[in-house]
């Protein structure tokens, strides 16, 4: 890529979805400033909601939904890891 394509190429953002309960019951203290660098980078766009109405899956094991796809992992460090991946892909 030369340099005037990179310097006007638009980066896509990645949407992140949680629920609130579901960050509530599986988000642990130690991964909580891991999860807010994460949050702070410009292509990183994320909203709380109260309830996603997947309850189910929220009882089960941490998600989000990113650009409406739904995530799940057996931990939030491994969803973070995803959700590294995910925004490594967008670039």
């Amino acid at each position: 890529m030369n340099f005037i394509t990179k310097l006007f190429a638009k980066e896509t953002k990645l949407k992140i979805d949680f629920c609130e309960k579901n960050l509530d019951r599986f988000l642990p203290e130690e991964l909580q400033n891991a999860y807010s660098a994460f949050f702070g980078k410009k292509n990183i766009e994320y909203k709380e909601y109260k309830c996603q109405s997947r309850c189910e899956e929220c009882k089960i094991s941490p998600y989000a939904i990113v650009n409406g796809e739904f995530i799940a992992a057996d931990d939030t460090a491994q969803l973070l890891e995803k959700l590294k991946q995910m925004q490594g892909n967008k670039k």
